[in-house]
């Protein structure tokens, strides 16, 4: 019953938000997303504890100025995400401003595939719609939902802007790499893993655990490997591109730590400029430390 309800509530929510005049649509979501925020409840609580971690010298009240921001960046989000069906391909693309587009474009220009990791910022939809618009052939990993229809839903709701979607299970790599094998741009959002087959790293100065998934395919494949961050902007979102260099000393393992590690101190780089935009509302760092501050709020 409970997931029905979810099911519902979901389906209920996209209609509404999908048929209401933009404006309205908006203002509807950030009005939720500062409600939500005077309840401080356990998601803001966390957001509160990550946002302190990527910027430790604000003070109180600065603190929860950027956890406002970030809440309403997230709401925006999620009223994007529910819209932009109703976009055009023309929209799409004047939408998205890029930094260094080339580390991205010229592999696949080159027929050499890419693989991209993200972290949870800006709207990663936007920026895939963005690529599938120029007719670049995306592939990326989802964990299945609860119900599996609102799981079905979200797959057909990427697919139809041009991604194919596999469900994070113990196939999804091997179909990863026989996709990296056919040339494909590869997208896997890549800043949370607590799993025990999570790479531990050093990020904003603490202990974080972070999935091998893009430096795994990177280090067995030698296909390029890119880290972007998405930001918004007034009008849609910016990316910025970083080419990741892979070690090509050590064994395996060596090779996929240390890269893991170089794409965590990316995407601190890209967070650290636009922490607002950074939509980490479950936990992260795994440490004392971190546990301690976040008991502290």
């Amino acid at each position: 019953m409970k997931d029905r309800i979810t099911l519902i509530a979901y389906l209920l929510g996209w209609w509404i938000v999908r048929t209401l005049p933009e404006k309205t649509a908006y203002s509807l979501f950030y009005s939720i997303g500062e409600l939500t925020h005077r309840r401080n409840g356990k998601s803001i609580q966390r957001l509160r504890s990550n946002l302190h971690q990527v910027k430790p010298e604000l003070n109180e009240i600065e603190l929860e100025t950027l956890v406002a921001q970030s809440m309403s960046s997230y709401m925006r989000y999620w009223c994007d995400t529910f819209r932009i069906q109703n976009w055009s391909t023309e929209r799409i693309r004047k939408t998205v401003t890029t930094t260094n587009e080339n580390f991205l474009l010229d592999p696949m220009n080159d027929c050499r595939g890419v693989v991209v990791a993200l972290p949870h910022s800006g709207n990663w939809d936007h920026a895939g719609a963005y690529f599938c618009s120029l007719g670049i052939p995306l592939v990326t990993v989802a964990e299945r939902l609860k119900p599996e229809a609102l799981f079905q839903k979200f797959l057909r709701h990427r697919e139809s802007m041009g991604f194919e979607v596999l469900s994070l299970d113990s196939r999804s790599f091997i179909t990863l790499v026989k996709r990296a094998k056919e040339k494909r741009l590869i997208a896997l959002v890549a800043d949370r893993d607590l799993s025990q087959s999570g790479i531990d790293v050093n990020f904003f100065g603490s202990n974080a655990r972070m999935p091998a998934g893009p430096a795994l395919l990177a280090v067995k494949t030698g296909i390029p490997l890119v880290v972007a961050h998405v930001s918004y902007t007034q009008t849609g979102i910016h990316i910025d591109f970083h080419e990741v260099q892979v070690p090509t000393q050590g064994s395996e393992t060596e090779r996929i730590e240390e890269t893991v590690q170089i794409i965590a101190e990316l995407f601190s780089v890209g967070i650290s400029q636009h922490p607002e935009d950074w939509h980490m509302l479950q936990r992260i760092w795994v440490d004392a430390r971190n546990e301690s501050s976040e008991g502290s709020n």
